[in-house]
């Protein structure tokens, strides 16, 4: 393509909405044409976590406007876009909504009936998910409990038919619903029916290769948009592992956003059998994402620089050596993502002493963000059959060095820096375009002494590790 063709990425995160300009050569992002809208969820006792749809469908519209009057809307020959999943919205007969947008961090759900003969680990080999809060089959029974809902659909397929007109899905958010065969990029029938609906209450699946185009409605709006082909959504997860450069199985991608994630993007053909740990979903219609994701990250970050009052200068623990402080801290402030069932606020700290300060507290909570990372990565490894490379990408590895030291260090082997902060949306388009990103950032090599302090925390990190799990659980009961 000619360098002067550009593409538009929309990047429907969970903190912020995004509308971008990329080059369609590579998908590296045109400088200064970048729109943001801060979202900010409300959260409430009782497990709720959730978004003002309305609010947050303006907030992204009003991206493209700042895009236009600035002249980025000029030249755009594709549109594409990346989105959290899991999200859901519950729909009236006239295709309006009846909830706020239920994020993933949102833990209301009910335990559906099952048939005695039901089987959950034949579900998750075919799903690549378990019946857990996060996905639909379990969401959508709640749902018709507390609303006359005549339909569903998240985040990015609202977000098309207000852009298109047209109510569909990707294969790929649809996989993060937890209720698609993997292997037919159909809805799963026996996850429809623990769900209690049929295929025609939830968006169509259209095919990777599928285009829609702009309403008529926004022709005056954004008059550069005008026929450009808009692409099918693709989950931010599988978006953030092309766009840092991890898209096929020698590659491992570390991302670290609010939550955390390693991946591995890989053919769906001729798969590895899925381990029970692991979850898998798709990218398109010909690969497959298989990974391990985490809900402390840059949320655990950002929540303990507020509540020490860490001015900008102390906001990195770089007077602490990786791997030395006494203090250990297991990351479960926001619980853990399936298949364990710890909840929300079972973050713990062992060791402390009167001697510790805001320092030691900062570097145990990303050396335990570290470790849990660690544990899916050498998963991965295995499910591979050997120790795969690993790239780094996403604003939390972007905004902190020592992180990034600790990682390299917990991993124990050299790792690639994304230098690109906007992985979700460049991988979008690679999707969409079919291109390769290249990392084209910093390379890292493990430290001995670090990854031996590591080494020597780490068995200390599993034994407490399971005492959090054992006694969250002991308390839910």
């Amino acid at each position: 393509m000619p360098p002067t063709d550009h593409v538009l990425a929309l990047d429907l995160g969970t903190s912020s909405a995004r509308a971008l300009v990329l080059s369609a050569a590579d998908a590296s992002p045109v400088p200064g044409a970048l729109a943001r809208h801060k979202i900010t969820p409300t959260y409430a006792t009782g497990g709720s976590a959730t978004i003002d749809l309305h609010e947050y469908v303006e907030g992204l519209l009003g991206c493209l406007d700042e895009l236009q009057q600035n002249g980025h809307l000029d030249g755009i020959t594709a549109i594409v876009l990346s989105s959290q999943w899991h999200s859901i919205v519950a729909l009236d007969n006239h295709g309006a909504a009846l909830t706020p947008l239920i994020t993933w961090a949102d833990t209301r759900s009910v335990q559906p009936r099952l048939d005695p003969a039901f089987d959950e680990h034949a579900f998750h080999a075919r799903t690549g998910s378990w019946l857990h809060r996060l996905y639909w089959p379990r969401r959508i029974p709640w749902l018709l409990s507390e609303v006359q809902a005549a339909s569903f659909a998240g985040l990015p397929d609202l977000v098309l038919e207000r852009l298109t007109g047209e109510r569909v899905t990707s294969v790929s958010i649809a996989s993060g619903t937890g209720s698609l065969d993997l292997a037919t990029g159909e809805y799963d029938a026996e996850a429809l029916a623990i769900a209690g609906v049929t295929p025609d209450r939830l968006p169509t699946i259209v095919p990777s290769g599928w285009t829609g185009v702009l309403a008529g409605t926004y022709a005056r709006r954004w008059p550069g948009l005008v026929g450009v082909p808009i692409h099918p959504p693709t989950g931010d997860g599988a978006a953030s592992n092309v766009g840092t450069g991890g898209y096929d199985e020698s590659t491992a991608a570390v991302t670290v956003g609010t939550s955390a994630a390693v991946r591995v993007v890989h053919p769906i053909d001729q798969a590895p059998e899925l381990p029970w740990e692991l979850w898998r979903y798709r990218v398109d219609d010909k690969r497959a994402v298989t990974g391990m994701a985490f809900s402390a990250a840059g949320n655990l970050h950002a929540w303990l620089t507020t509540v020490l009052q860490l001015d900008e200068a102390h906001q990195e623990p770089t007077d602490v050596e990786i791997g030395s402080s006494r203090v250990i801290a297991i990351p479960f402030q926001a619980g853990t993502r399936p298949p364990e069932t710890v909840p929300g606020g079972s973050g713990v700290y062992f060791g402390l002493s009167f001697d510790d300060d805001a320092a030691d507290l900062l570097a145990a909570s990303l050396q335990g963000a570290s470790l849990e990372i660690d544990r899916g990565l050498r998963m991965l490894d295995t499910l591979f059959g050997r120790k795969l490379e690993v790239v780094l990408g996403g604003g939390g590895i972007d905004a902190s060095a020592w992180w990034r030291r600790c990682l390299t260090a917990t991993f124990a082997r050299p790792t690639d820096v994304c230098a690109e902060a906007e992985v979700g949306a460049r991988g979008a388009a690679a999707v969409a375009l079919g291109l390769s990103p290249i990392p084209g950032g910093e390379h890292l090599e493990p430290s001995a002494p670090d990854v031996e302090r590591i080494e020597h925390l780490r068995p200390r990190y599993t034994i407490l590790r399971d005492l959090a799990v054992q006694a969250a659980q002991a308390l839910q009961r």
